[in-house]
């Protein structure tokens, strides 16, 4: 353990989102001096402006949505279910607080130095903090605090990434707007174009849609969700269009087209190589991806190198600079908080000794919480193509699972992909009612190296959801029971 002044630490994370706070706590508990540093809250973007905010409020669109079916269960309600959207926004924001007061909470129970400021490396091992003012002004501004210099053996980058836009089109947090205003505001348009239909993008459609809102999807690729399951892809697009979104893939629009005016957006936009019509709506979200926070951190003091704009680092989390190491959306890749916190954690252990295994992207599980909702681990068909695997999968639909008949939400199928030779499962892929908890099954069978035969031969208890990824399992060899 470091020795010396207060200023010296073993470990010294920069930012504090989830990537970095879970490998502060983690270091900690292994017994590292450790300082975390952040000039926002604890939490970064997924608590406050990204993950948590948006489920709170796709929950409450979709109790919405179900209520609107409550006579179908037998509960009968007086007149038309509503909603208040300011309500809707306030519980979003009190679920950030409360998630947020836990997280300062933990900081003091592991026994980490909270660095309150804008951090910046000066060479490998020294990073030094422009501080926030006691009254929480930031850094650099009026009424900010001084500077303080920390030191440290090991150094992990957390630095997180910011929403982007596309060029030409600059938001103004008004008519052409990013996932931050949504997140933040409690205004609902009565009409909305998104896009890029990602996982960000999707669950926006999906969220304004349940909320009574016109919407339109712009998906420059072929496909909504494209990282995806060409299966599931489809499916959810399909989806969509029969709720009533307008989706368009491959969609070619001409940002010098764009109008902002004092009631709303108009575009002109079409498939590619058809013809373009003008699209008129109150908001334009940007959910064109993200940016990592590469800059003024210091790198060029280190011999951290970049790739396309990211931190490049080995499977252990590790730069080019011996003993700094990065993690989260700053390094790229699957930018999602839980694998950030699996990256923090593999560095953390690295730093310790231990002799971590390297981090397996193919083993780390993906969601997005649509309606319906999609998740998937491993590779898709379309990958297995790609790289010549001889491959066997079973599909499942939801339609035949009783569970999903009971809670009205029959939409969707379970689909699971298997090496033809070794029966090893290579990808679970999944479209329907609450897989965003059931993929955690897919996660633990594939960190096992779970055969389908395997996951199938597994009970699933009756009547659950859950049985579709054992019926799934079992129809790669042709062995489902229900079908």
């Amino acid at each position: 353990m470091a020795a010396g002044s207060t200023n010296d630490f073993d470990l010294i994370v920069l930012g504090a989102g989830t990537g970095g706070y879970t490998a502060a706590f983690r270091a900690a508990q292994l017994g590292m001096r450790v300082a975390l540093v952040d000039q926002g809250k604890i939490g970064g973007t997924c608590l406050h402006i990204g993950c948590i905010p948006t489920k709170a409020m796709l929950e409450s669109a979709e109790m919405f949505a179900r209520l609107k079916k409550a006579k179908e269960f037998g509960i009968l309600l007086e007149g038309q279910p509503g909603f208040d959207f300011e309500t809707i926004a306030k519980r979003r924001d009190q679920v950030v607080k409360r998630m947020w007061t836990g997280l300062k909470g933990l900081v003091d129970k592991n026994g980490v130095t909270w660095v309150a400021g804008r951090g910046r490396l000066e060479g490998a091992g020294t990073v030094r903090v422009t501080l926030n003012g006691e009254d929480g002004a930031p850094a650099g501004g009026p009424g900010a605090g001084g500077e303080q210099v920390l030191k440290a053996k090991n150094v992990i980058l957390a630095t997180g990434s910011r929403v982007k836009s596309l060029p030409g089109i600059v938001p103004d947090g008004k008519r052409i707007i990013t996932s931050d205003d949504v997140t933040t505001k409690a205004d609902l348009p009565k009409s909305i174009a998104i896009i890029g239909a990602g996982a960000v993008g999707s669950e926006f459609a999906s969220l304004y849609h349940d909320l009574g809102v016109a919407v339109t999807l712009l998906e420059y690729l072929p496909g909504i969700v494209p990282l995806e399951d060409r299966d599931v892809s489809q499916a959810l697009e399909r989806s969509f269009s029969r709720r009533g979104i307008k989706v368009v893939t491959k969609a070619r629009f001409d940002a010098k087209s764009i109008k902002v005016t004092a009631d709303g957006v108009s575009l002109l936009v079409g498939p590619d190589g058809g013809t373009a019509e003008e699209l008129r709506v109150e908001q334009l979200l940007m959910a064109t991806g993200r940016a990592a926070n590469t800059e003024e951190i210091g790198l060029e003091t280190t011999k951290v190198e970049l790739e396309r704009g990211f931190v490049k680092v080995d499977g252990w989390m590790r730069t080019a600079e011996p003993h700094v190491y990065a993690i989260g959306d700053l390094i790229g890749g699957l930018m999602l908080a839980h694998v950030a916190a699996h990256e923090g954690i593999v560095a953390v252990h690295g730093i310790a000794g231990e002799g971590p295994e390297p981090i397996d992207y193919n083993h780390q599980p993906r969601a997005t919480y649509t309606h319906p909702q999609v998740a998937s681990i491993g590779l898709t068909e379309q990958q297995c193509e790609e790289r010549g695997i001889a491959i066997k999968k079973g599909v499942f639909n939801f339609a035949a699972i009783a569970k999903a008949v009971i809670v009205g939400e029959t939409e969707g199928f379970t689909k699971v992909i298997a090496d033809a030779t070794t029966d090893e499962v290579l990808g679970i892929h999944m479209i329907g009612p609450a897989v965003t908890d059931l993929i955690a099954e897919a996660a633990l069978g594939m960190t096992l190296e779970a055969t389908a035969w395997e996951i199938g031969a597994a009970t699933h208890p009756h009547p659950t959801l859950a049985e579709a990824m054992g019926e799934a399992a079992m129809a790669v060899a042709g062995r489902q029971i229900n079908s």
